[in-house]
C-alpha cells in the first residue's frame, strides 16, 4: 500500500509527514522526515476504561542505535533502558499532549516514538511532538489537538528556528516550544543570561512560525482523520452534587480549612471536613450504591475545594497558607552542613527543604554522552533526589524516575550558565539535590542549594543562580500570577511556571499551561513578578554566602596542572603504562592530554607537588647555555660523560677540563665527582657538549662534532658489537 504525504517548509526546510505505509495496525501512526532524520510514530488506545482515578497516557521515546549506524555498546549489544535524552524527549511530548485530552477520559493511552534514522544536525526531540500530535490527530482516540513543537537559537543576535546541532554549540538560546493554534501550552528552555524581554520574543516568533506545521496535521484530520470513539466521562454525579455541597462546605468552615499554613494541618483539616459532609449526606443503613455515592461525594468535595481556593485567589488575594500572590515563603539558608563534603548548603523555602552538596573531581569523573544526536563528555553532572519522606509519605524505593530527570535537568540547565570553563576551573563538578521537605517548588529549590553548594566549595561561578516557580488563576478575563507557588496551587492552578536565573537574566526556563489564553502580555508580567522574587532570593542567599569562598574547602582535592612536550608524553606512561602506575602510587591521579597537558589531582598537597616534580624531573629538556650541577657518570680516552638530569646526559672534551692540557680525564675528574657544568651545543642528533662556565673564555672553544651514525643521545659513543 502506497501512503500519502504531507509536507511543508519548516525554517527552511522541508518537513514531510507520511501515514498509511507503516504501522497501520495502530490506531494512529505517522513517519516524519526532516533531512534525513526519520521517526516513527504511533498512538494507540485500550477499549476498556481504566478504574484508575488519572489519565494513564505514557510516552516512550525509543533511540535505535542504527539510526546512526551504530551498534550498542552493552554487554548483550542490544539498547537497553531509556537514556537521560531519550527521557527529556518524552516528557517533552507528554506534557505537550496530555492536556488536550477530555476532562474524563480514563483510557490507557501509549504513544511510542522510534527514531529510525538520525542525522545528528536535525535533533529528533522537537520532531517526536510534532509527530505523536499527527498520530493522534488521525486516529480514533479523543484528543483535541492539533499541536505542533518547535525550537529557537539566538545566533549572533538573531532568532534561528529549529537550529542545527552545529548551530546551538553556538547559540545563547536553547528554547523549545509547544503550542495549539491559539496558545502556547509548554516552554523549556536553557539561555547564557538572557534578558526577559529576548525570551518572551523567542516564544512569540516560536508560536507564529508554528502555524504551518498546525494547518499540515488539521488538513491531515480532515482528510484521513477516523472518527473519535465514544467515552464515558468519570464525574457526572460529583458534578450535580457540587452546587448543594458548596453551601454546606462553607458554611462548615472551608475558607478556615484552606487557609491553614501548614501542609500536614491543612490535608487534615480538609480531610475531617470532607467526611463530615459526607457522613451527613449518606442514608442510615444505605448499602447499595453507597461506594459509588462515596468516591462521588469526594469527587465533587474536590470540585468544591478547588473552586473556593481559586475564589480566594482571585477576588481577595489569599492564598492556602495566608500569604498574598507576590508573598515569597519565609527563607533560612545554612552553608557548609556537612564537614568532609567539598561543599554543601542547606536552603528552606517555606515548606520545601533542599539539602545541596557538591563534589570536585578529575576527568576520569566525566561521563560519556552518547545517544543519537552526539557523542561528548560531560564535566558537570546533577542528580535531583525525591524520596517519598519528603512528602510525607511511603512509597516503593526505586531507580531514578522520569520527573527526578526531568528536575535535575532543569537545575543543571540553570547552573551551568555560570560555570566556569574547564581551562579556568579544570574540576568535574556534581551537585546533588536532595530534597528532604517538598510542598511545591522542590527543584527551584535544588537550584538555589546547588549554587550554595557550589560557592561553598570553591568554585569561582559567574554570578549566583537563584530560581521561583510561579503560578496563575485566571477565570472569565480574570487572571492573579502567583509567586513561590505550594503544591496545592501548582495542581489546582492553571500554570506552572519555574524561571531561573541571575540577577542580570534568565538561565532556565520552564512552563506548562492547562488552559488557553495565555497571551505575551501575561507572560511578560509573570517573568517581570518572577524576577522581582528571585532578585529576593538571590538577596537572602547573599546574606549568608555573598560570592565563591576564596580558597578551595579545605576536603577538596587540589589539582596542579602543568604542560610537557608532546613529544615525551611516553616517558611519562612508560612501556605499558608502568611509569604513569608508579606516579599515582604517590598519591595522586594523572592525566595527561595528546598536547601534553598534564593535570595532578590529590587530596595531599604535598603528594601532588612531589608527583610534579618528578614529572617535570622526567620531561626536563636540555636546552644551549643553562648551566647544570652534574655528576660524572663515565669517562672516556676523550672526556667525561656528565649526568645533567634523570635521563639525560652531556659530554665533557678533555680539552675543555682544565686550562692547562692534562694527559688524562682522571687526572681531573674521576666517576661521582659533582661539577658545575654549561651546555654549549645540542647537534641535530641531540648530542650534547659541555664547557666549564669558569674557564669560558680562557680556553678556545671545542669545535661542534660532526654527527656519527650509531651514536646515542646525550653524546654517548656508539655501541660496539
Amino acid at each position: 500500500m502506497i501512503g500519502k504525504t504531507y509536507t511543508t517548509v519548516l525554517g527552511g526546510r522541508e518537513l514531510s509527514i507520511e501515514t498509511g505505509r507503516l504501522a497501520k495496525l495502530a490506531s494512529g501512526s505517522v513517519t516524519l522526515r526532516y533531512g534525513d532524520t526519520l521517526l516513527l510514530v504511533t498512538a494507540q488506545a485500550r477499549e476498556e476504561k481504566s478504574t484508575l482515578d488519572f489519565l494513564p497516557l505514557t510516552v516512550e521515546f525509543e533511540e535505535r542505535h542504527y539510526a546512526v549506524g551504530k551498534i550498542p555498546g552493552s554487554f548483550h549489544r542490544r539498547e537497553g533502558r531509556p537514556g537521560e535524552r531519550a527521557i527529556l524527549s518524552a516528557r517533552i511530548t507528554d506534557r505537550q499532549i496530555r492536556p488536550l485530552f477530555p476532562k474524563g477520559y480514563r483510557h490507557e493511552t501509549q504513544v511510542i516514538i522510534t527514531v529510525l534514522s538520525a542525522d545528528q544536525q536535525n535533533l529528533p526531540d522537537v520532531l517526536g511532538p510534532i509527530g505523536a500530535s499527527a498520530a493522534l490527530s488521525i486516529s480514533d482516540i479523543p484528543w483535541q489537538g492539533p499541536t505542533a513543537c518547535v525550537r529557537v537559537g539566538l545566533v549572533d543576535g538573531q532568532y534561528v528556528l529549529n537550529p542545527t546541532a552545529d548551530q546551538l554549540t553556538r547559540s545563547r538560546l536553547d528554547l523549545v516550544v509547544a503550542g495549539t493554534k491559539d496558545a502556547v501550552m509548554m516552554v523549556e528552555a536553557g539561555a547564557q543570561i538572557v534578558d526577559e524581554e529576548t525570551m518572551v520574543g523567542a516564544i512569540e516568533f516560536a508560536h507564529a512560525e508554528m502555524q504551518g506545521v498546525l494547518d499540515l496535521i488539521a488538513q491531515m484530520r480532515a482528510e484521513l482523520g477516523r472518527e473519535k470513539f465514544n467515552f464515558l466521562a468519570d464525574g457526572d454525579l460529583a458534578t450535580d452534587l457540587v452546587p448543594e455541597l458548596a453551601e454546606a462546605a462553607r458554611a462548615a468552615g472551608l475558607r478556615d480549612a484552606l487557609l491553614t499554613v501548614k501542609k500536614k494541618d491543612r490535608a487534615a483539616n480538609l480531610g475531617a471536613l470532607r467526611d463530615r459532609l459526607i457522613q451527613d449526606r449518606m442514608m442510615e443503613g444505605e448499602v447499595e450504591g453507597a461506594e459509588e455515592r462515596i468516591v462521588a461525594l469526594k469527587a465533587a468535595f474536590g470540585k468544591v475545594e478547588k473552586q473556593e481556593l481559586r475564589r480566594l485567589i482571585l477576588q481577595e488575594d489569599l492564598r492556602a497558607d495566608g500569604r498574598n500572590s507576590k508573598t515569597v515563603r519565609p527563607i533560612w539558608i545554612e552553608a557548609r552542613p556537612l564537614p568532609r563534603a567539598h561543599g554543601s548548603a542547606i536552603f528552606t523555602r517555606g515548606e520545601t527543604q533542599v539539602l545541596g552538596v557538591a563534589t570536585l573531581g578529575t576527568e576520569r569523573d566525566e561521563i560519556l554522552v552518547d545517544d543519537l544526536t552526539t557523542e561528548e563528555n560531560d564535566k558537570f553532572l546533577l542528580h535531583y533526589n525525591f524520596p517519598p519522606y519528603s512528602t510525607g509519605e511511603v512509597k516503593r524505593m526505586g531507580g531514578q524516575s522520569r520527573r527526578e530527570v526531568g528536575h535535575g535537568h532543569l537545575a543543571k540547565r540553570a547552573l551551568r550558565a555560570v560555570l566556569p570553563s574547564f581551562e579556568e576551573f579544570p574540576y568535574v563538578l556534581r551537585v546533588v539535590g536532595e530534597v528532604l521537605e517538598s510542598n511545591g517548588s522542590s527543584s527551584m529549590a535544588t537550584v538555589c542549594a546547588g549554587t550554595l553548594a557550589l560557592m561553598d566549595a570553591g568554585v569561582p561561578l559567574k554570578a549566583p543562580v537563584a530560581g521561583v516557580a510561579m503560578g496563575l488563576v485566571i477565570e472569565d478575563g480574570q487572571y492573579r500570577i502567583l509567586t513561590d507557588i505550594l503544591g496545592l496551587e501548582d495542581a489546582l492552578g492553571d500554570m506552572d511556571f519555574k524561571v531561573c536565573g541571575t540577577a542580570e537574566g534568565v538561565t532556565a526556563l520552564q512552563m506548562d499551561i492547562k488552559v488557553s489564553g495565555i497571551t505575551p502580555a501575561i507572560m511578560r508580567e509573570a517573568l517581570a513578578q518572577a524576577r522581582e522574587a528571585r532578585l529576593h532570593i538571590l538577596s537572602k542567599m547573599a546574606e549568608v554566602l555573598p560570592a565563591p569562598r576564596p580558597e578551595l574547602s579545605p576536603t577538596a582535592p587540589r589539582i596542579l596542572s602543568l604542560r610537557i612536550n608532546p613529544e615525551l608524553i611516553g616517558k611519562v606512561i612508560g612501556p605499558g603504562g608502568k611509569q604513569i602506575r608508579e606516579l599515582e602510587a604517590m598519591g595522586a591521579q594523572i592525566t595527561v592530554e595528546e598536547d601534553g597537558s598534564v593535570r595532578i589531582f590529590s587530596a595531599d598537597s604535598a603528594a601532588a607537588e612531589a608527583v610534579r616534580a618528578r614529572i617535570e624531573a622526567l620531561t626536563r629538556e636540555a636546552k644551549v647555555g643553562e648551566e647544570y650541577e652534574g655528576t660524572v657518570v663515565k669517562t672516556a680516552p676523550f672526556g667525561a660523560f656528565i649526568n645533567l638530569f634523570p635521563g639525560q646526559d652531556g659530554m665533557l672534551h678533555i680539552s675543555q677540563m682544565s686550562e692547562e692540557r692534562i694527559n688524562a680525564v682522571e687526572d681531573v675528574l674521576n666517576v661521582g665527582d659533582k661539577l658545575r657544568v654549561k651546555i654549549a651545543n645540542i647537534d641535530e642528533r641531540g648530542k650534547i657538549d659541555l664547557i666549564r662556565p669558569e674557564l669560558e673564555g680562557k680556553i678556545a672553544p671545542r669545535e661542534p662534532r660532526p654527527a656519527r651514525a650509531g651514536g646515542d643521545r646525550g653524546g654517548r659513543p656508539p655501541r660496539r658489537d
